[in-house]
């Protein structure tokens, strides 16, 4: 349903991420088709609703420029791609395309739609729509699509051409290694969506105020209602072209509600009451809900560490805003951000084991590569690591010129700047804000002066992507299995390339060998050369710490037993198989 493309995440993990990507080499056979779902033996049973909680309001309703996950855990039950990653093997199925041939050079892919699609609003599915959606949303230079960076190879765009009303061909310049599972991006309708287009409007296009008949898709959920700060309100779509082995359409559910709540605590407290069927649990929760399954009606399941990672990131941006003509960050901390040796006194500095022990309750485990211990193949274990070493923080700083030079406390640089930054996070996400609470304890035993803030989620989404005007934060990042899918985060002209984002070329030697990584790494078809060129950019970010990581947590999950067809995974989530989901139980 979603694209693999990395996003925010407004919380530590989401119950509703789906799983469109995740690297594979292609195969030069066409894939199997399945025609429906293999669901158990109690399956179609109609009706009844599945409510979950989420700590943000979407940011709108338009998957194209989505960057945070607050948007795309309903976009992703709305819109679909030609393909899926299967949630329990992490294998590339069949979704829009029923299957697909490949050259033997690879450069060729030829897509058969399925027949029996159409839109919500009745319009049968063709190619040109899948067209549409590449030539005109995501490879248009004026509207912020991060899937453009995901598709676009040594700079060069992929030719996308109808043979016919079924029939779509892909002419790559350069082999894709994982192309068919990147084609879980979503396609658009263009009977909808190219009148946006022409007018220039279609970035703001499908924002919370448009009415939910106006977002089309095709996917097993349509919008009906959005009040803001209360609920999303999505119900079943009855053209869902999806059946189960009987022939039964799917999804089963009526309906699927998103109640928007303040924060973590919030969710726990309504999960408790029975108002909520599934909650993505912080470690610390563990200890509560664990003891009261059976009473409670309720599983707790254990899925492995997270696959989001979670990490500290300083503003290097040397811009400024076209309008004041200020500088984004002021000359001086942007000094500070930009060297590596103040960055690796930082990462020493801080207690990762005191995380793990507070906030998550011991259940977690320190971060040091850019890819989670779950991703498999692709992690690099074997990346420098910073233990916690206030003493060793306090040498680096000293050999870069941060010394306390008046004794008041705190540390100056060489030209006498107290250090002294705002450090952000998203309100409402508990675990962030403690582990923001300690990072900051570290910091000032330092002589750094922290100011900590937090702000409403997508506030702090458009500091990062719009106005650029922040020192530090704490956020998260969507994880996967295949390295590429990262791309809008690790090219440098990718735009959630956060620390400098949308560069017109390299700021510095290790952010230019890792472009090179990032196009070499797509194109190589042999698994072991290719996992070479990413261990090795793993390394890099670990030398040079871009993003200083934290901590995984356990993902855990708490679900209501009152539903079939259940199956949790560490890649999935609870809930990757949504639309085969049935209410077997009334009681909560």
């Amino acid at each position: 349903m979603r694209t693999g493309v990395s996003a925010l995440s407004a919380s530590l993990a989401g119950l509703l991420l789906s799983v469109a990507g995740c690297g594979q080499k292609p195969q030069s056979e066409s894939a199997p088709q399945e025609p429906h779902a293999r669901v158990d033996a109690l399956a179609g049973r109609y009706g009844g609703a599945l409510v979950l909680a989420t700590i943000s309001d979407p940011k709108s309703f338009n998957p194209i420029v989505a960057k945070e996950t607050s948007t795309t855990a309903v976009t992703g039950l709305i819109f679909e791609g030609l393909t899926r990653t299967n949630g329990v093997t992490t294998e590339v199925e069949p979704a829009l395309a029923s299957r697909w041939d490949i050259s033997e050079d690879g450069l060729r892919w030829t897509f058969h739609l399925r027949p029996d699609v159409t839109w919500s609003d009745g319009v049968p599915l063709t190619a040109a729509d899948v067209v549409f959606t590449f030539t005109r949303l995501v490879y248009n230079p004026e509207i912020p699509s991060s899937a453009r960076d995901i598709f676009t190879i040594d700079g060069k765009e992929i030719e996308v051409r109808a043979v016919d009303a079924q029939t779509v061909e892909f002419l790559l310049p350069v082999p894709f290694a994982p192309f068919a599972r990147a084609l879980g991006t979503e396609i658009l309708p263009a009977h909808r969506v190219q009148p946006l287009v022409d007018s220039g409007t279609f970035t703001s296009a499908w924002g919370l105020d448009s009415a939910p008949e106006e977002i089309v898709g095709t996917g097993p959920f349509l919008l009906a209602q959005y009040l803001p700060g209360q609920h999303v309100r999505l119900v079943r779509n009855p053209r869902y072209w999806r059946q189960d082995d009987a022939g039964r359409r799917l999804p089963y559910l009526d309906e699927v509600k998103l109640l928007i709540v303040s924060s973590q605590d919030i969710e726990l407290l309504k999960f408790q009451e029975g108002e909520l069927d599934a909650y993505d649990m912080r470690n610390s929760d563990y200890a509560l809900l664990k003891p009261g399954e059976a009473e409670g009606h309720y599983t707790v399941y254990e899925l492995g560490p997270d696959f989001g990672t979670n990490f500290l990131c300083f503003n290097q941006n040397p811009e400024g805003n076209p309008k004041t003509g200020q500088p984004f960050v002021p000359p001086h901390k942007l000094a500070w951000f930009q060297d590596p040796v103040f960055r690796r006194a930082v990462a020493h500095a801080i207690d990762k084991q005191s995380m793990i022990d507070i906030v998550l309750s011991g259940l977690g485990s320190a971060q040091d590569a850019a890819m989670s211990p779950s991703s498999g193949f692709f992690y690099n274990a074997n990346v420098p690591t910073y233990s916690y070493s206030p003493d060793t923080a306090r040498q680096l700083l000293r050999e870069g010129g941060y010394v306390d030079r008046d004794g008041d406390g705190l540390i100056e640089d060489a030209a006498g700047h107290p250090v002294e930054f705002t450090l952000f996070t998203n309100s409402g996400n508990t675990d962030r804000v403690q582990i923001a609470g300690l990072i900051r304890k570290d910091l000032e035993q330092l002589g750094m002066k922290v100011h900590f803030t937090q702000l409403e989620f997508n506030n702090l989404v458009a500091k990062l992507d719009a106005t650029y005007d922040w020192d530090t934060l704490i956020l998260g990042l969507t994880g996967g299995i295949e390295p590429h899918f990262g791309r809008n985060v690790w090219h440098s002209s990718g735009h959630l390339h956060m620390w400098y984002p949308r560069q017109a070329h390299p700021a510095t030697p290790w952010e230019a060998e890792i472009d090179r990584l990032f196009d070499q790494g797509v194109q190589e078809l042999d698994p072991q050369r290719r996992k070479a060129l990413y261990d090795r950019w793993q390394v890099l970010v670990a030398e040079q710490l871009p993003l200083i990581y934290t901590v995984l947590p356990m993902k855990i999950v708490a679900v209501r037993n009152r539903f079939g067809n259940l199956k949790p995974t560490a890649y999935g989530g609870a809930l990757h198989n949504l639309e085969e989901l049935y209410v077997q139980s009334t009681r909560r």
